[in-house]
């Protein structure tokens, strides 16, 4: 069997990256083989391109953090030939060859059941950033949060984990109001869901006072640094805010004043290595409750041959919404 995958290698200081042939002996090791229908494309992966990102345990590699597919062959009894299956995160993409290859190969434990009532294409619609976003809402909505506690703000709001929430918020009745700096995409956001739309600027002033003024209920937050301190001193008493990314830094310019004398929690989102009974809890709630009505407008269809342009886009923020690679 030979099968197409991208390959990123490292030259000195350079990754680059190029589709290649492969051979079934080159498969890593694991219980599942799973032929790959889609896999997607996640900030994630773009950082695996880049050397000083430091994501990557050893090139070359196979990117890809996450894939949907069929079983082709299994070691493990919970899984056999024909059976659909998402895998997401764990060490897929950095550390164990990913899902930018027509085929893949992965421990048992890593391999979730596709969900009754979903597409191997909806799942990498979804992918690693949807989940990330529906394992914010249901964090948030475990923490107490309801549609008529107040609007929810979404930072970061065109990208795939922004996008994906304001979805999943609008679509379970909430107010949601998104943060961009892309002045562009503002009619984007209103079509998937978005009551309000207002610049990052507006989030995150030159100074960030210690408590501002209470507007948000909660926030779901994929961006980190200074906007994230802006966000917890602006959110209501008693809200949330679940913070899952740091593509604007990882240190946090705040203080302790939201947290004592307005009680507002931080919920980090984990969604690496989140705990089988909850992924599962969670994949099932994107086949429900919390699949959005509009996955069309938030989806955009790549090649592995276009996968190269791309990973360099997402790292440029030109990037909206979820790329998903067909195999």
């Amino acid at each position: 069997m030979t099968f197409r995958a991208l390959l990123a290698m490292k030259e000195e200081e350079k990754v680059t990256t190029k589709v290649v042939e492969r051979e079934e002996s080159d498969l890593p090791e694991g219980d599942v083989t799973i032929e790959v229908a889609y896999s997607s494309v996640n900030y994630k992966d773009g950082l695996a391109t880049n050397a000083k990102a430091k994501v990557v345990r050893d090139y070359p590699i196979v990117p890809g953090i996450d894939l949907a597919g069929k079983v082709t062959s299994s070691n493990d009894d919970r899984y056999k030939e024909g059976d659909h299956v998402i895998v997401t995160s764990y060490e897929l993409g950095v550390a164990h060859d990913g899902g930018f290859s027509e085929y893949a190969r992965v421990p048992g434990d890593w391999v979730v059941p596709l969900p009754e009532g979903m597409s191997l294409r909806e799942a990498m619609t979804f992918g690693t950033a949807g989940f990330t976003a529906a394992l914010s809402v249901h964090r948030l909505e475990q923490n107490g949060l309801t549609p008529d506690d107040g609007p929810v703000l979404v930072s970061g709001a065109t990208g795939g984990v922004g996008s994906m929430a304001v979805a999943m918020l609008a679509k379970k009745g909430y107010h949601v109001v998104g943060s961009t700096g892309k002045e562009s995409e503002h009619d984007y956001l209103k079509s998937i869901g978005a009551k309000e739309v207002i610049s990052r600027e507006e989030v995150t002033p030159e100074k960030v006072r210690p408590l501002q003024k209470q507007t948000w209920a909660a926030a779901v937050d994929p961006v980190g640094g200074k906007p994230l301190a802006s966000v917890l001193a602006s959110i209501q008493y008693g809200g949330s805010v679940a913070v899952s990314g740091l593509t604007a830094g990882v240190e946090v310019p705040t203080t302790v004043m939201p947290f004592i004398l307005r009680g507002v929690d931080l919920l980090g989102i984990d969604s690496v290595y989140c705990p089988m009974e909850m992924r599962k809890q969670v994949w099932d709630r994107l086949a429900t409750d919390l699949k959005p009505d509009q996955m069309n407008e938030i989806e955009n269809e790549i090649s592995l041959e276009q996968l190269p342009q791309t990973l360099e886009d997402i790292l440029q923020n030109k990037v909206k919404g979820r790329t998903i690679v067909k195999m």
